[in-house]
């Protein structure tokens, strides 16, 4: 019982640990000896797509290209470059997919806003289908005298008040036109 207690204790306390270790793909051989630049690298690492990631910043990759890039982001930043400049010097290379935030502009209108139209054309169709749901009832089948017999059954209804199809044996009894 003990050793159990143990395991799920370690268990429960695994996600904790998992997430309190930041995720860097930073290799020692990239940082620069200024802090202030490697400071400023870090940051722009953090905004820059990895272009064969799917929605990961340099930063985090441990893909080979991201690497390249971090490495050409700190040598631009060496040779004077301003974030702006590397920036541009990134989107010109690569295009506005390298920018984890792209600018809003005419050819990223759908990115932007793609979402929220897809949104509010699902909405709309779920309106119109239950709209027409609720204007169009279906109209159930009538019983057939053998179902209506066995319902009537079912129900433990006497034999004298079971609806009946209206024939000659009904026709004097005053019951050919109740139901």
């Amino acid at each position: 019982m003990k050793v159990l207690g143990i395991i799920l204790a370690l268990l429960l306390a695994m996600p904790v640990v998992v997430l309190a270790v930041p995720v860097v793909a930073l290799e020692p051989d990239e940082i620069l000896d200024d802090p202030v630049l490697e400071q400023r690298a870090r940051d722009l690492s953090k905004v820059i797509r990895c272009v064969v990631c799917q929605n990961e910043s340099i930063d985090s990759s441990n893909a080979e290209i991201a690497r390249e890039v971090r490495l050409l982001v700190r040598e631009r930043m060496v040779d004077g470059d301003t974030d702006q400049q590397v920036l541009d010097y990134l989107v010109a290379r690569y295009g506005d997919f390298v920018l984890l935030r792209p600018p809003m502009k005419a050819s990223t209108y759908l990115l932007w806003f793609g979402p929220g139209i897809v949104l509010v054309l699902g909405m709309i169709g779920v309106f119109v289908f239950f709209r027409r749901q609720r204007a169009a009832p279906v109209a159930a089948a009538p019983l057939s005298a053998e179902e209506e017999q066995r319902l009537s059954h079912l129900l433990g209804e006497p034999e004298e008040t079971r609806p009946q199809e209206a024939g000659a044996e009904n026709a004097g009894n005053g019951t050919a036109g109740r139901q």
